[in-house]
């Protein structure tokens, strides 16, 4: 059985998301990060980093969100949430699962959390100033290729649609949400209208509005 440990809202929506769409037989395990349950010996045990999201397969213990989102892809190919191995299509769809894990989601660590990219506590407003810019520049180079397709792989609905749904929730409470550029907006919806999805915020306990 996977057991897939979660907080709300938090990135292990994407992995939740996928087992949903994959049909999969999971159990959610919930991190009470409010109180500092990832931070706990039990829990720190199985991810040393004390990091959420979390999946456990049997003897297999992954963490990091991307790592989790493409063991998922692989264990469950027929759920199409990644395009065949070795097809072109696959080359992208990692080209995009890796961006979005590498380059926007890191910044939002520092746009919630400042306070831990500096000594001098007073400089916290200027990291998360600059992590907003930085992360509106990104959306808008995302909103570029995107361009006026369905999906980031274009026809092709993926596991990357489902991360960049996550992201751009997060940038909800910003200046500048990113679901006020037009292109990811629609890509939000069509997200939404996911049975999968809806049964997954349901669960989580996210209501609407979504911004």
């Amino acid at each position: 059985m996977l057991a897939l440990y979660y907080s709300p809202g938090l990135a292990s929506l994407v992995p939740h998301m996928m087992l949903r769409e994959a049909g999969a037989a999971f159990e959610l395990r919930f991190i009470d990060r409010d109180n500092d349950a990832h931070k706990g010996e039990e829990y720190r045990k199985l991810n040393p980093n004390g990091r959420i999201p979390l999946l456990v397969d049997g003897d297999l213990v992954v963490f990091e969100t991307a790592a989790i989102a493409l063991h998922i892809a692989d264990k469950f190919p027929a759920s199409g949430l990644a395009p065949a191995v070795g097809s072109p299509e696959r080359a992208e769809f990692y080209k995009w699962m890796i961006h979005l894990t590498n380059t926007p989601q890191p910044e939002y660590r520092a746009w919630f959390y400042p306070h831990e990219h500096v000594i001098d506590q007073t400089a916290a407003a200027t990291v998360k100033e600059a992590a907003g810019q930085r992360l509106n520049g990104m959306f808008d180079l995302i909103s570029e290729q995107l361009g006026d397709k369905t999906w980031l792989l274009g026809d092709q609905f993926s596991a990357a649609d489902l991360f960049l749904f996550m992201l751009i929730r997060w940038s909800r409470n910003m200046p500048r949400p990113a679901r006020t550029i037009p292109n990811l907006n629609a890509l939000v919806e069509r997200v939404l209208a996911r049975p999968a999805v809806q049964e997954t915020l349901k669960v989580e306990g996210l209501a609407a509005p979504f911004i």
